[in-house]
């Protein structure tokens, strides 16, 4: 219950094709992709392997919805947090809410970040293009926020940030497992103050560009 007393809805529970991808990931990111075999997953929640063809084609699929899945949740979840933000027509609002929406990623789809470094190449090309196409995106997004909280920095400065953040962000897989974090709160506030820290060096005031050229030279 909150603090009127009502109570908070339940999140509705997962559908069998949601936790036959959650055990599909978490045991790709255990094992590798070759590793694992459907009757595995279809043990992982309660069903017997050939039962998961009346979900899934097999694995190539399951990876296939994965990963082109995490990339388009990223990408317009992070347009739909940007409009959010934008109203207020405060670029900070808006690099804000995108930084707190990679970091519960980055938090709570730890498995998916592993999955992507390690299996991105077991994907058809079609679908590792798509994949590729909305990371693309995602990041022109964050990259156009970082300009107009950044503006002496050029697009090329800008980019390299975000990448650098995301590589931040998305060391999650390396910090240990859950239990070891400072919890969830407190890893959240840390990540945060790092991805914030690393994108205010973009206006650190030396005046200094990539090819280390400065705006004094000729």
């Amino acid at each position: 219950m909150n603090e009127a007393g009502t109570r908070t809805p339940a999140a509705p529970a997962p559908t069998r094709r949601e936790q036959i991808l959650r055990e599909a990931a978490r045991l790709f990111a255990e094992r590798g992709f070759h590793g694992v075999g459907v009757d595995e997953i279809g043990a992982a929640v309660g069903i017997s392997g050939p039962g998961l063809y009346r979900h899934f084609a097999g694995k190539d699929a399951m990876l296939s919805e994965l990963l082109v899945g995490i990339s388009e949740r990223l990408f317009e979840g992070g347009r739909q947090r940007a409009a959010e933000a934008a109203r207020a027509g405060d670029p900070a609002a808006v690099l804000d809410s995108l930084i707190d929406g990679h970091i519960d990623f980055a938090l709570d789809d730890r498995a998916l970040i592993t999955l992507h470094d390690r299996e991105l190449g077991q994907l058809r090309e079609g679908d590792r293009k798509q994949v590729r196409s909305l990371q693309r995106q995602y990041v022109e997004l964050w990259v156009g926020v970082v300009r107009a909280l950044h503006p002496g920095a050029d697009e090329a400065e800008a980019r390299a940030a975000v990448h650098a953040v995301f590589g931040l962000l998305n060391s999650t897989p390396h910090l240990g497992r859950p239990g070891a974090l400072p919890g969830r709160a407190a890893t959240a506030a840390l990540l945060r103050r790092l991805a914030l820290g690393a994108l205010a060096a973009l206006s650190d005031g030396d005046g200094r560009s990539m090819d280390g050229s400065t705006d004094q030279e000729d």
